[in-house]
């Protein structure tokens, strides 16, 4: 899975090169999780967890502040939470995750980019069984604590991987144990950099370089869409090939 993951945080900081893009991605969700859980982030384990990603990111703070603020005005867009899955070219599976205020035209956006690239949408949950929706955190190593020790224990909340991304830990749970899995890490003084949601392809899917390219043309259009978050595939990756 490490290499996996290597390249999959290498196509989101891609994405992420542009500051403004990630930021306003980082916003929307905040907007949800103060909606959802309210603005006081003692309270609120999930806009807890946005605060440690947006300083990752180098998000300013005074700029997760005002998006914190805005989000509590009662004008605030409510973002709705929403996913798309289909076949790219050659038959990849791509799922797509999505937060919008308008979901007439984010539907039509993301048909239309699987249609102009030779794919096509499928309905929702069609491509459920091909990925397993996870919990992953990044921490930072504590002196004195065996990694095998530390798997054990976090067994019993729902932890079933733990590897090494040199200098952080990459843990891997299940999705319905995000919360436990962060009160654990929390209680426990471990520095958590980022936790987020993953799907992660149960098996991947080897292509040509040429159909490799028609693939990626499909994934960055959709990656450039201002309401998706995330683009999941089960294409396998460069690195993954040369082993």
């Amino acid at each position: 899975m490490g290499r996996a993951f290597e390249y999959r945080k290498a196509r989101k900081l891609k994405r992420w090169g542009n500051m403004s893009r990630t930021f306003t991605r980082i916003g929307k969700e905040i907007t949800i999780a103060v909606k959802a859980g309210g603005d006081d982030p003692t309270a609120n384990p999930r806009l807890r967890m946005l605060m440690q990603n947006a300083k990752a990111a180098n998000m300013p703070k005074d700029t997760v502040e005002r998006a914190i603020k805005k989000a509590t005005d009662k004008d605030a867009s409510d973002y709705k939470e929403i996913t798309y899955e289909g076949y790219g070219p050659h038959g990849i599976a791509i799922f797509v995750e999505a937060a919008t205020d308008n979901n007439t035209r984010t539907v039509a956006n993301v048909r239309s980019y699987f249609t102009k690239h030779g794919g096509s949408l499928g309905t929702q949950g069609s491509l459920t069984f091909l990925f397993d929706h996870k919990s992953v955190f990044k921490i930072k190593p504590k002196e004195g604590v065996d990694l095998d020790e530390l798997e054990l224990e976090l067994i019993d909340y729902g932890v079933d991987e733990l590897e090494n991304d040199e200098e952080e830990i990459v843990i891997y749970g299940a999705f319905d144990q995000f919360a436990n899995i962060q009160k654990y890490l929390e209680e426990n003084g471990y520095e958590i950099v980022s936790a987020e949601f993953e799907r992660i392809p149960n098996d991947y899917k080897d292509v040509s370089p040429e159909d490799r390219e028609s693939i990626n043309k499909l994934l960055e259009k959709l990656e450039d869409d201002e309401d998706v978050q995330n683009v999941f595939h089960n294409m396998r990756e460069v690195e993954e090939d040369e082993e």
